[in-house]
């Protein structure tokens, strides 16, 4: 059997590795962080003797101790959890002359200005972009195109870093943050794009060689960005078969993975896109991991297969459970993930009455929050499931209603 190198920071309490995959004591090298083996270090040690734990995960030195790991096992296959591995991964396995996702493949399903360039010039629908490498290229764009514009990282995730200009008060705030920027400001590092008005979209499932193995799309109930800012809840409801938009996002799904360089095994995917008033897509971004939040639940529950652990199982040379497109959801189902308010958590007394529906907790009573800190950030979830996509909208917004009511931030 193959011997895998795995790159994860994810905690192993929320993330079971050793539950995803068949073998793991004499296959896989695991990569990860103290924090992430915090309280299940027997689980470590039983199901992941060869290990390397780093304190600074995304550093070059955390990069350079994987491949030695890689080196020193004689590791047959690279795997990944998270978007911010996709790369490295790839580097890696071009150091080690490994087969996958090659550098390539991870460019452009991780750098979003490489991947409009891509799908822009196979005639999928994309905001107007540019690269942000100076002050002079954000007011050269934004004097061609004017306001609303967002600036992003080109190699960004989850919203992180995203602005939305207005107006030029906005652009000065933006410039004024430099100091304190986690990406630096910086050739290659930075992109602006127009403003896009529509419904917000994501469609997600598994692609393989160019090549979409299933997958389906759901409605945002809201954008990604303006949750972090304006510390919304984030949701999503699956779209009904017979819906016209969802023919509409899978065509595009297969366009986007057919356009950008495919990777030769199977690997999940994450795509986000607008529908405007003429009901044409434009391509917000694609990722080559599983969607975040409550995405793979929702998956799960529609198709009988989480789309994280599917994925990776698929990295690691393990045949795929779900080989076809089904025609339809099993059920319908959405989500929504409510974010933290400001001040000490008190929880409604009991639990959520409303037909249908499952609420999760996940932040303990008493707990003092200080509102949103990142886009996966919720004091509570909800999950829905019901016979058609407009009775879960309708459960959502009761459950929200009786949330809103019997929740207190003291």
């Amino acid at each position: 059997m193959p011997r895998i190198l795995l790159l994860s920071r994810q905690p192993l309490a929320t993330r079971p590795l050793h539950e995803w995959l068949d073998r793991t004591r004499d296959e896989i090298v695991l990569l990860t962080t103290p924090k992430a083996v915090a309280g299940a270090e027997d689980v470590l040690a039983e199901h992941f003797p060869m290990h390397r734990l780093v304190d600074s995960y995304h550093s070059w030195s955390a990069e350079h101790a994987a491949e030695e790991a890689a080196r020193a096992y004689r590791v047959d296959l690279v795997a990944s959890t998270s978007e911010s591995d996709v790369l490295r991964a790839a580097r890696l396995r071009a150091r080690l002359g490994l087969p996958g996702q090659d550098v390539a493949s991870a460019t452009a399903y991780r750098d979003k200005l490489v991947m409009k360039q891509v799908a822009g010039a196979a005639g999928i629908g994309v905001p107007a972009f540019a690269p942000v490498d100076s002050p002079a290229d954000l007011l050269d764009f934004i004097d061609a195109e004017g306001f609303p514009v967002v600036v992003k990282p080109r190699l960004g995730a989850g919203a992180e870093g995203v602005s939305i200009l207005r107006g030029p008060a906005d652009v000065t705030a933006f410039l004024d943050r430099e100091a304190g920027s986690d990406v630096p400001y910086l050739t290659a590092q930075w992109m602006v794009e127009g403003f896009v008005t529509g419904e917000f979209f994501h469609v997600d499932g598994i692609m393989r060689d160019g090549r979409i193995v299933h997958a389906w799309p759901g409605q945002y109930t809201g954008g990604l960005a303006e949750r972090i800012h304006d510390e919304l809840h984030i949701g999503s409801v699956l779209l009904a078969p017979d819906d016209p938009r969802t023919a509409v996002l899978r065509d595009m799904a297969r366009d986007v993975v057919s356009a950008l360089p495919a990777a030769p095994h199977p690997l999940a995917f994450h795509l986000e896109a607008w529908i405007g008033p003429d009901g044409v897509p434009v391509l917000c971004e694609i990722a080559s991991r599983a969607g975040g939040s409550l995405v793979g639940d929702q998956y799960a529950h529609a198709f009988g297969v989480h789309l994280a652990r599917e994925g990776l199982r698929a990295q690691c040379g393990l045949p795929l459970t779900l080989t076809a497109q089904p025609a339809a959801p099993s059920v319908a189902v959405g989500f929504v993930l409510v974010p933290p308010g400001r001040g000490v958590f008190v929880p409604p007394a009991g639990p959520c009455p409303v037909p249908g529906t499952e609420m999760t907790l996940l932040r303990e009573p008493g707990a003092r929050c200080d509102g949103v800190e990142h886009v996966g950030d919720g004091a509570a979830s909800f999950v829905v499931r019901a016979e058609t996509a407009e009775a879960v909208r309708k459960l959502l917004a009761e459950a929200m209603q009786w949330w809103h009511e019997n929740t207190a931030w003291q």
